[in-house]
């Protein structure tokens, strides 16, 4: 009996597939299975060198290309993305572990970027002023910068890359994806469906890769500017690491790291619908998100009535692999992550928290070598404690108690990340006054996950953001533009010699 090869998933450079000749490989897991499905090439310093001399060629060509010739091939791209889209998500949950309903939620928001990409003609439209005095002009055109990269996190491998690319592919840049290496697959998907939509050759790549490939993208003096969601640590760093960049053309860095995100349960809420909220919320993608709630703050009496209801629904939750239709979660990415994560659930026992649900050594029938965990539940959190302080990034839910709703703003406000919150309330003012006053980039009000529409804009504040704008929506389009203003006066207009004042609007 013979088996089949292991797949090797390579680098996709200037149109083509490029077969890498580093020599250094990464095993790559199904996590329901915990079997190798496949391998990733690692780049080496000169294979991303040879991405980015493929962007820059391409760069001038496809800047100079109309806005209204980029939409269409972005029209493309988006019925071509349609068309394949549960092999999308599919190949999301062979390698990252989340429900296939999960995958195809990811699928469709990230469509949804493409979308509105697709209408940058209009978005690309400046302002003009006529005649400002003097017979001048004046107006402002946002010009693209050149070769662009996206380094990109394994908890959403399709729709991270569509916050990124689509937006600076449809602003005139050529762009670099590095992708996570524990789930690179749909990375190459998505470089073949540009490619049938028409892109030309260059102006999207895919460099596989670890630490090597991301620090030669921010030290080349071509790539101009660089996106990145995943850590704070690794955010910090490569916001860092861009600032030390000299040159003409500095690095531009939008970075979005780490997460605490809060719920905050009022004494007034609907309690069924927060508990609802917060199981989607917390368990989801088995806390894989960067965007799921990890702290539930119960405010006044309403602690134990909410635990009365959260810990028989933890309990039953279904955890399967995530291609089973029924399947609530799935397994966390990896062996290590998971080790990771049962840590933490041992250092808040130990700390003094209350573990009401305790999820780990769930073993799911026919996948003991998969990747899973059970929902945990503690109780008696306190912000001195290191599962509130960090992020967990798995199905871990933490219960902290607190009097009344100006401790909850404080608390909140306190805490060193700033990227979700949410309120669940009855009352008006209450949501009016927590909106206005909490310290926090995405705020929710009766929406447990309050991720901005694509015409919106994504992206925290303190420690959850590292430079000066918000991914895709508007902020998008500052991102991976450069301002230019113009003023123009024609010769015969010039009726008089020099002027030697300072010239203002008459």
């Amino acid at each position: 009996m013979t088996t089949s090869p292991t797949p090797l998933i390579q680098h996709y450079i200037n149109g083509k597939v490029a077969e890498s000749t580093s020599g250094r490989l990464q095993d790559v897991f199904n996590p329901a299975t915990g079997a190798v499905s496949a391998r990733v090439v690692l780049g080496s310093v000169e294979e991303v060198n040879s991405a980015v001399a493929a962007a820059s060629a391409a760069a001038s060509g496809w800047a100079d290309t109309a806005p209204l010739k980029r939409a269409r091939v972005m029209f493309r791209f988006k019925e071509l993305m349609e068309q394949h889209h549960d092999a999308l998500a599919a190949a999301i949950t062979r390698e990252h572990g989340k429900v296939f309903s999960d995958a195809k939620g990811e699928v469709t928001r990230g469509l949804e970027i493409v979308e509105f990409a697709c209408g940058v003609p209009h978005l690309l439209k400046t302002q003009f002023t006529d005649n400002i005095g003097g017979g001048i002009d004046n107006w402002n055109l946002r010009q693209p910068l050149g070769v662009t990269a996206g380094i990109t996190p394994f908890n959403f491998p399709v729709m991270v890359p569509l916050w990124m690319a689509p937006m600076a592919i449809a602003t005139g840049n050529t762009f670099i994806l590095k992708p996570s290496e524990r789930d690179p697959s749909p990375s190459l998907m998505m470089a073949e469906l540009f490619h049938q939509a028409g892109l030309p050759d260059g102006v999207f790549n895919v460099v596989q890769g670890d630490k090597l490939a991301v620090d030669t993208l921010l030290q080349h003096p071509d790539v101009k500017a660089v996106s990145f969601v995943g850590s704070t640590p690794i955010a910090e760093y490569i916001y860092q690491e861009g600032a030390r960049r000299k040159g003409a053309y500095p690095l531009r860095v939008q970075a979005l790291g780490g997460a605490k995100n809060h719920l905050v349960v009022m004494p007034d809420a609907d309690l069924d619908q927060a508990v609802d909220a917060l199981m989607g919320a917390a368990y989801g993608s088995a806390g894989e998100r960067c965007m799921a709630i990890s702290v539930a703050v119960a405010v006044g009496n309403v602690a134990d009535k909410l635990i009365e209801a959260l810990i028989p629904r933890v309990k039953a939750l279904k955890i399967k692999n995530g291609m089973e239709a029924d399947a609530e979660m799935g397994p966390v990415v990896s062996a290590v992550h998971k080790e990771k994560i049962e840590a933490y659930i041992e250092g808040g026992v130990a700390a003094g928290a209350k573990l009401l649900v305790d999820g780990r050594g769930l073993k799911v029938a026919g996948l003991e070598q998969g990747f899973f965990l059970g929902g945990s539940l503690f109780d008696q959190v306190t912000p001195e404690m290191k599962i509130y302080q960090e992020e967990i990034f798995g199905p871990v839910l933490c219960i902290v108690r607190v009097p009344d709703f100006a401790a909850a703003v404080n608390l909140i406000n306190a805490h060193e990340f700033g990227n979700g919150v949410a309120l669940f309330t009855s009352d008006g003012n209450t949501a009016r006054e927590f909106s206005r006053r909490i310290e926090v980039g995405m705020v929710g009000i009766n929406v447990p996950i309050p991720v901005p529409m694509a015409w919106h804009s994504f992206g925290g504040w303190k420690r959850s953001l590292f430079g000066d704008t918000h991914a895709y929506g508007e902020e998008g389009i500052r991102f991976y533009t450069r301002y230019k203003s113009i003023m123009q006066r024609w010769p015969q207009t010039i009726s008089k010699g020099a002027e030697f004042t300072m010239p203002v609007a008459k």
